[in-house]
Order: C-alpha cells, then sequence, then structure tokens
C-alpha cells in the first residue's frame, strides 16, 4: 500500500505501452518479451561501444530492466515520459524502435535525435518521451513543469520521472517536489534506486537509507517497491497514475534495484568499489529470470519458448546494428540546424 507519512524489419516488438493506451494489459510475455529485448539491445550496445561505434558517455540498463518495462507498462499512450542519462531501456519500452536508438547511439541521421544527442538524449515528441538528460537531477524540475502544464490545459495525462538515488541529494528535487506537492502536480518521481552513484554507495551520501520517506518532507504519497520485480513495479505506478488523474496528486517511488554492470563504460567492471560477491548475490534475482520463474510455475511459459524469444530478439537489436551502421552521419551544415541561437 502507499503511504502518507504525516521498429524493425525483422521483429515487430509491441510496446506495453501501446497496448495500455488500446485499454489491454500487456501479458507477462508481452513484458518478458521487452525486458529480454533490452537485455540483449544493450548487451550489442556495450559491444559496440568497445569497438568505437558509439562515442561519448554510454549507461546501459542491464540489471534494471524491470523497472523501465513495469512502469511504462502502467501508462496510456498520451502520458509523458522524462529521464536521465541511463535511458536506453525506457526509450525502447516507450515505443522507439530499436533500429532509430541504435542510430542515434552511433550519431547517424537517422536516429530519434538526428545523431545529435547520443547516448544520454534520446527524445521523441510524437510519443511524449522527453528525454535522455545528462546533467544529474537536472529534468526533475522539468517533470513538474510538465505536470503544471497537464493541470493548467484540464488534462488528466501524467508524467512519469525517472531518476537516480543520487539525484536526490540535489536542491532541484526538493524545490520539485514541493512545488508539485503544493500544486497537486500529476506527476510520479521515480527513483531507481540501484545503490550507487557512480562508485559511491547509497549509505555514504545520504543520512536516511529509506529515500522514499523524503516525500514526507512535502505530504506526498511514497512507496518502495521491489524494483527486479516487473509485475510489483507496474503495480505500483498504477496506483500511483490512479492517485495523480482522480486526486491531483504526485507521489514519490523508490523502485529498489541493481545494475549488474558499471555506471558506465568507462566503469564496465566495477570492482572497485563493491565485491564480486555482492554483486552475484543480486544477479540471483535478475529480473527476466523473476519473471520468467513466474511464468513458467504457472504453465505460461518453457524454455523451448524462450529459446525461440531469444534467439529473434538478437535478431531484432543485430538489425538495429546493421541499420545504424548504414545510416549516413550528419552533414556538416546540420551543426546550424535546429538551434534557437547562432
Amino acid at each position: 500500500m502507499a503511504k502518507k507519512k504525516s521498429e524493425s524489419s525483422v521483429s515487430t516488438v509491441p510496446s506495453p505501452a501501446s497496448s495500455r493506451a488500446a485499454g489491454v494489459a500487456p501479458s507477462h510475455t508481452d513484458l518478458l518479451r521487452q525486458m529480454l529485448l533490452i537485455r540483449r539491445f544493450e548487451e550489442r550496445c556495450a559491444e559496440a561501444y568497445a569497438l568505437g561505434k558509439i562515442g561519448g558517455f554510454c549507461h546501459l540498463y542491464i540489471g534494471q530492466e524491470a523497472v523501465g518495462v513495469g512502469a511504462i507498462s502502467a501508462l496510456r499512450a498520451d502520458d509523458y515520459v522524462i529521464s536521465s542519462y541511463r535511458d536506453h531501456g525506457q526509450a525502447l519500452a516507450r515505443g522507439i524502435p530499436p533500429r532509430t536508438i541504435m542510430a542515434e547511439l552511433f550519431g547517424r541521421v537517422d536516429g530519434c535525435s538526428k545523431g545529435k544527442g547520443g547516448s544520454m538524449h534520446l527524445f521523441d515528441r510524437n510519443i511524449n518521451f522527453l528525454g535522455g538528460h545528462g546533467i544529474v537531477g537536472g529534468h526533475i524540475p522539468l517533470a513538474t513543469g510538465v505536470g503544471f502544464a497537464i493541470k493548467y490545459r484540464g488534462g488528466d495525462q501524467v508524467c512519469l520521472c525517472f531518476f537516480g538515488e543520487a539525484a536526490v541529494n540535489n536542491g532541484a528535487f526538493h524545490e520539485a517536489l514541493n512545488m508539485a506537492a503544493l500544486w497537486k502536480l500529476p506527476v510520479i518521481y521515480l527513483i531507481e534506486n540501484n545503490r550507487y552513484g557512480m562508485g559511491t554507495a547509497l549509505e555514504r551520501a545520504s543520512a536516511i537509507n529509506d529515500i522514499a520517506e523524503r516525500a514526507c518532507s512535502y505530504d506526498m504519497p511514497n512507496e518502495v517497491v521491489d524494483g527486479q520485480d516487473v509485475l510489483a513495479v507496474r503495480d505500483a505506478v498504477l496506483r500511483a497514475t490512479q492517485r495523480a488523474r482522480g486526486e491531483h496528486t504526485p507521489t514519490l517511488l523508490e523502485v529498489r534495484t541493481y545494475r549488474f554492470m558499471g555506471h558506465s563504460m568507462s566503469d564496465a567492471a566495477s570492482g572497485t568499489y563493491r565485491t564480486k560477491e555482492e554483486l552475484e548475490e543480486y544477479m540471483k534475482r535478475d529480473p527476466i529470470i523473476v519473471l520468467r520463474t513466474t511464468m513458467e510455475k504457472n504453465g505460461e511459459w518453457s524454455d523451448t519458448a524462450m529459446t525461440a524469444l531469444d534467439e529473434e530478439l538478437k535478431a531484432v537489436a543485430q538489425d538495429a546494428w546493421d541499420f545504424a551502421d548504414a545510416s549516413a552521419e550528419p552533414a556538416v551544415e546540420a551543426l546550424t540546424e535546429d538551434v534557437y541561437v547562432w
């Protein structure tokens, strides 16, 4: 319970958000497909980065797939999503085609930001995916602004805002939540608590370890969620959307998850600040395995089906790579396009 204290040519992978827009809840198979697609896509991103095809920063979503898939599956197509720099998985879950995302990562003209944004700045206004933002916590006030715009226009959409646990120590976080609670804005603030802000453990950076309790300062409903269980994440976000639409109340969700890779590709091993034993322990609750186990117990899934799905989605990831590799680089003249001041 929530609480108030005080497009690929190989395969079409449907988005849970699209299913919800049609009034149909995604099946367990839909959710599993989305998570496995993200896993196989991110693995190819790691390879591409190592080969120099992806430049700049690159933060992978491996281990956190249940958060993005579960949360976004609870939204309608006209709701808004805004995220931080670890945005590949959320963009895929929202419905940006794998080809378009990979082309953006490769810096090519067929990317969702025309090759100018890269890994941390995925964007698609057609599906209300508002980024990808590289500054830690800098997008949280933007989410509050989107919530204000929804209320000002008299709409019933919600804005779902993803950010990491390290962002809650920024002043912008507190200002944004205070305004959202004061003005009754339809925003869901979702903390992806993967335990480490770069290489700093949560307990070394935060005076309290139960981050959801920070919502109490603003009399805002809050909830702690198992981030390795896609069904638990979906249920929590559904409750938050009902509050936002029906009660005009924002929510803070602390979704406890774990990244299996380093903070970024420059920290791929991450062996200097966490032990091998810790990583192995968390990997026992791989979100894909958690859902697959549930499905097998219910007689919904089999090893044969998993093998077939895995091969299909590996082909989707390869197709995205091939498409991106064949896409042209932006022309020099593109430097002066899509800018407000020159």
